[in-house]
């Protein structure tokens, strides 16, 4: 009998790329990728690369948890997932990490941002209006994991550090804010009276290349001068630093193990994070089957350029496994010591089970007592400015450990309209305050809640038969 040229897999629900209208889809293995198959009856078929290793994409459902909810729903289930954003109580995840946007402004116009930000779009949001989606912020989580004050370029907004006063008093465990580093990097009195927010502060510093031309490719002009500035006065305050790295292929994904060795060499930086380029706002369509980066693809380049990490180090999360992969280690000494797979995983599975006990983990243990031969002792001791921060792993408290130790490694792939998966949206922890007060997953906001999306979202509503 003819055979297919795939073995399938999977069923779920996606949207078309074009409309946005709900379609089914097969997940398909084919070649050892990983591939999305569509059919919009208005245009056409689509086949989507959504992972390039098969063994990987079957264990992320290995890693997947009991939901934690927010405190409260914001809006209700009226036409079925993604059309009813805001948390609806279909929703099966709370918000890890909350974007709160205070301006649509920005001083570049990047070409693949994926909002429409420039330094003339838009307007900033006013004080009130931003203590406002913070009170929603704290009313849905009690007390927010991570909030992030973002826009546009955020450190723009004439209002800036009363924003910052206002939010350091709100009952935030920690509290970021996403820049492009500009500001940071022409101005030491600004960034030292950034670092007067510490602890429990932290910069989230755009930071994609080494090289002029993926600079000018992402960002639209060369940003390599502003970068070192910016990380120049970062190092010496050490203030607490991720790089945020965007990545598209064949423009900077050769300089993924040069940038975690950079990060590894610099005082202020915790970690770095890598996302592949979302299909939305500016950035220009791909094909969908083949010139796409996607999270697994990310992950093996980890492994190909650097000699730190092993496949045990970078693993799903739990809270979203099918967007984020994390891999954490510890730096002591001069020495970087991968964390990750010491963990047992029925630990990260268990919400009950939140802090490691080393006479129960012996093999943590043992490491542990290894890796701190240098002098740091494997008692039980409070270390707060650490521990809350191993997003999705159990607490691991050390005397003589704090966040300056810590090294985590983050892919988190927002889904676009071409690998949309219902399936893997109800578990979206990134979430971004609208300006309705609605608190909406990142990936749904910019395909159908941004700048002028929602008029075309209110006509999709009146196609569908409410649930």
């Amino acid at each position: 009998m003819p055979e297919r040229p795939y073995t399938y897999y999977d069923f779920t629900t996606s949207i078309c790329s074009t409309c946005l209208r709900r379609v089914d889809a097969k997940i398909v293995f084919e070649d050892n990728k990983v591939y999305m198959l569509k059919n919009c009856v208005h245009h056409g078929f689509e086949k989507v690369l959504i992972a390039t290793d098969v063994a990987y994409y079957k264990n992320i459902r290995n890693y997947n948890k009991p939901s934690e909810m927010p405190l409260q729903f914001n809006t209700k289930t009226h036409y079925g997932c993604p059309y009813d954003c805001g948390l609806c109580a279909d929703h099966e995840q709370h918000s890890c990490l909350t974007v709160i946007e205070i301006t649509d402004r920005c001083n570049l116009t990047c070409p693949t941002c994926y909002a429409m930000s420039s330094p003339h779009y838009g307007r900033h949001r006013t004080v009130e209006e931003v203590e406002r989606m913070l009170d929603i912020v704290v009313a849905n989580e009690g007390e927010p994991d991570v909030v992030q004050i973002s826009g546009g370029e955020p450190t723009v907004h004439p209002d800036f550090f009363e924003i910052l006063d206002i939010a350091k008093k709100k009952p935030i465990k920690h509290l970021m804010v996403n820049t492009n580093g500009i500001r940071i990097a022409k101005d030491f009195e600004f960034t030292k009276r950034l670092a007067t927010y510490m602890p429990d502060f932290e910069i989230y510093l755009q930071f994609d290349s080494f090289k002029r031309e993926a600079h000018e490719h992402l960002r639209g002009q060369d940003l390599t001068a502003v970068r070192k500035q910016a990380l120049e006065h970062l190092n010496a305050l050490n203030l607490s630093t991720t790089l945020v790295v965007t990545l598209q292929l064949g423009v900077n994904d050769d300089e993924i193990g040069e940038l975690i060795n950079f990060a590894l060499k610099q005082k202020c930086i915790r970690g770095v994070t890598f996302q592949p380029v979302q299909v939305a706002g500016r950035f220009e369509k791909v094909d969908p089957a083949v010139h796409r980066m996607t999270m697994t693809d990310v992950r093996q380049k980890i492994l190909d350029q650097t000699d730190i990490f092993t496949a045990q180090d970078l693993i799903p999360v739990p809270c979203n496994p099918d967007a984020l992969v994390m891999g954490y280690a510890l730096k002591l000494a001069g020495e970087v010591y991968p964390l990750t797979r010491y963990i047992d995983p029925a630990v990260l599975l268990d919400n009950s089970r939140n802090t490691i006990v080393y006479e129960q983990d012996q093999v943590l243990k043992e490491k542990m007592i290894d890796i701190f031969s240098t002098g740091v002792s494997v008692d039980k001791v409070e270390t707060e400015h650490m521990h809350q921060l191993l997003c999705c792993l159990p607490n691991i408290q050390a005397d003589g450990l704090s966040y300056d130790n810590l090294f985590r490694i983050i892919i988190m792939r927002f889904i676009d309209a071409y690998d949309f998966d219902v399936r893997s949206i109800k578990k979206s922890c990134v979430h971004i305050v609208n300006k309705d007060g609605k608190i909406i997953p990142f990936e749904t906001m910019n395909l159908f809640y941004r700048d002028n999306k929602e008029a075309y979202l209110k006509e999709l509503q009146a196609e569908r038969i409410p649930i």
